[in-house]
């Protein structure tokens, strides 16, 4: 051992060695990116989608990248607004409620089919209703369920369109509507019996018949929605202060830079081919209607 080692007091030596290993580690003052998103699907496929875009975009952008997982949607724009998130991927209107609450953040990217995006009504497929007008007279006799009251293909577009339609979701049906959590739980509850009447994210439906995972014979689409925008990338309003000028467009270009011969994977994962430009004012429809409804005062 080094003579001048051997001969420092024990608390001195312990420092030096403590100092030695920060050093070795990079230090404390390089930032992490954190990433979240809404947890509108089941924990394990979230896991494996926001795992490898972690990966991918530090290896593109140069910097520790950490998914931070989130309870529920609210969660998800607390930890935005409080520090706790830099970019997240939002729903339309977790995506204005974050926004609103830190002016400044942007909507930087969404899939492609986000410009133009649906909800699903499913029914029990041994209901005579072949539109939502259709369930006017039968409504006090069957239950409804949405998915998160914080979603906006599961929640607030399908209250809009009910009501559209003549139906009060919390009136016209036998009970007040039941909040699954989740798109995936949704179609599920519907195709079990336990629900009469579902509202969910068209994507999530389309993946779940594709893969052969909903029974037919007990569950089918009544109405798709018309269309309207919906998940986006949205960053703090104080990226590019904690990771240097122009970072949050290294972040956009990066996600427009995915591309389904190198990353489908992830693209997968995303239920999209690729990224487009979005911006802020693409979503004042979502905050209009929101206000409209009493979810956004």
């Amino acid at each position: 051992m080094n003579f001048f080692l051997m001969r420092l007091p024990l608390f001195g030596l312990v420092s030096i060695i403590v100092l030695l290993m920060v050093s070795a580690c990079g230090g404390s003052d390089t930032p992490v990116l954190r990433v979240g998103g809404i947890p509108d699907q089941d924990a394990s496929r979230l896991a494996r989608r926001y795992d490898g875009f972690a990966a991918h975009l530090s290896q593109k952008l140069g910097v520790d990248v950490k998914y931070v997982p989130s309870s529920d949607y609210a969660a998800v724009v607390t930890a935005f607004t409080q520090g706790n998130l830099d970019l997240a991927f939002f729903g339309g209107l977790t995506g204005v409620q974050a926004r609103i609450l830190d002016p400044g953040a942007q909507a930087l990217a969404q899939r492609e089919n986000d410009a133009e995006f649906h909800s699903k009504f499913i029914v029990r497929n041994d209901l005579s209703a072949t539109s939502l007008s259709g369930l006017i007279d039968m409504a006090e006799d069957l239950t409804l369920t949405f998915g998160s009251e914080s979603s906006t293909s599961g929640h607030l577009m399908p209250r809009h369109f009910l009501e559209l339609a003549g139906l009060d979701p919390d009136a016209s049906f036998k009970s007040p509507p039941n909040y699954s959590g989740s798109h995936d739980l949704t179609w599920r509850l519907v195709e079990s019996g336990a629900f009469d009447v579902g509202a969910l994210s068209e994507a999530v439906w389309d993946r779940a018949v594709a893969n052969g995972m909903v029974d037919a014979d007990k569950v089918r689409v009544l109405e798709t929605s018309p269309a309207y925008y919906d998940y986006n990338w949205t960053a703090v309003s104080d990226m590019d202060e904690k990771f240097g000028d122009g970072f949050s467009q290294k972040i956009q270009k990066s996600l427009l830079e995915l591309n389904p011969e190198e990353n489908q994977e992830i693209l997968s994962l995303f239920s999209t081919n690729r990224f487009i430009v979005t911006e802020n004012s693409n979503y004042r429809t979502i905050e209009s209607i929101a206000r409209d409804l009493g979810i956004i005062k």
